[in-house]
């Protein structure tokens, strides 16, 4: 295993065990609304001082990136460390299990490795560029469809950007109708994990953060995954618009977004 993905792991194992431990204990948990329905607790914050402080004891001159700091520059810029102590907060305030801590490490730009970890499955996505991905050590592939009518598509709703709604919705219910069915977890970084290993089918969401998919990302690619912006681009990371899925999937996921998408859409 890579240095830097051994102490991202135990670094994801130890805040995601404290993640799962406050989840048990509701009296402990703060709940602060910041902006459009998005929520922060005391739990988020001392999960990321876990992640911190382990990345710091091995790597101190690393640089750091997460929502709630920001940067935390270090003497090495060419290395940053991408962390999301708790993706899935609302799920997590509203007592629903389903959240993840993520972590990347991006070196010169190119991310080189990357996990995701569910602390209430105790399930571990981990990927090491060129190398594969894995959830708990097994070897994982995305599936191959003929066609859209197979396909199980996940996504998310812009609740950031609400301006975008109804043009979202329209994709959506393309999707939809074209397609299987349609989830919505509350949880990107899982999301695309779990289309990397074969429990859905296609992903769409506008407005990520990169905390919320810089990891994920990485474990999807590794494991077969195709990943583009709205108008099929690699420009994803920085738009936060994703769409995701085997090549074909993608390709039909594609039409419907330029079919139903407003212009603002694809910037």
């Amino acid at each position: 295993m890579h240095p830097m993905l051994n102490i991202a792991v135990r670094a994801a194992r130890k805040a995601g065990d404290f993640v799962a431990k406050s989840f048990e204990q509701t009296d402990k948990i703060e709940t602060t609304k910041k902006g459009n329905n998005e929520f922060i607790t005391n739990i988020e914050a001392d999960a990321q001082y876990i992640l911190v402080d382990m990345i710091k004891k091995s790597y101190p001159d690393h640089s750091i990136i997460s929502e709630e700091s920001g940067l935390i520059e270090g003497k090495d810029t060419d290395i940053q460390w991408i962390i999301d102590p708790l993706d899935g907060t609302t799920n997590f305030v509203k007592g629903i299990p389903h959240f993840s801590v993520s972590i990347a490490v991006r070196i010169k730009g190119r991310t080189e490795v990357a996990c995701v970890y569910d602390p209430i499955r105790n399930e571990l996505f981990t990927a090491q560029r060129g190398a594969g991905a894995q959830r708990n050590n097994q070897r994982m592939r995305v599936k191959e469809l003929k066609d859209l009518s197979e396909a199980i598509i996940s996504t998310g709703f812009p609740y950031r950007h609400k301006q975008h709604t109804e043009s979202f919705m329209k994709v959506v219910g393309a999707l939809f109708i074209e397609g299987s069915d349609v989830r919505r977890s509350g949880c990107a970084s899982l999301d695309l994990c779990y289309l990397a290993s074969a429990r859905m089918d296609g992903f769409v969401e506008l407005g990520l953060k990169p905390w919320e998919m810089t990891a994920a990302d990485l474990i999807a690619r590794e494991a077969g995954v195709i990943c583009t912006d709205f108008v099929g681009g690699t420009d994803y990371l920085k738009s936060g618009n994703l769409v995701a899925g085997s090549p074909r999937v993608v390709k039909a996921m594609l039409k419907k977004v330029r079919e139903n998408g407003n212009e603002a859409m694809m910037k």
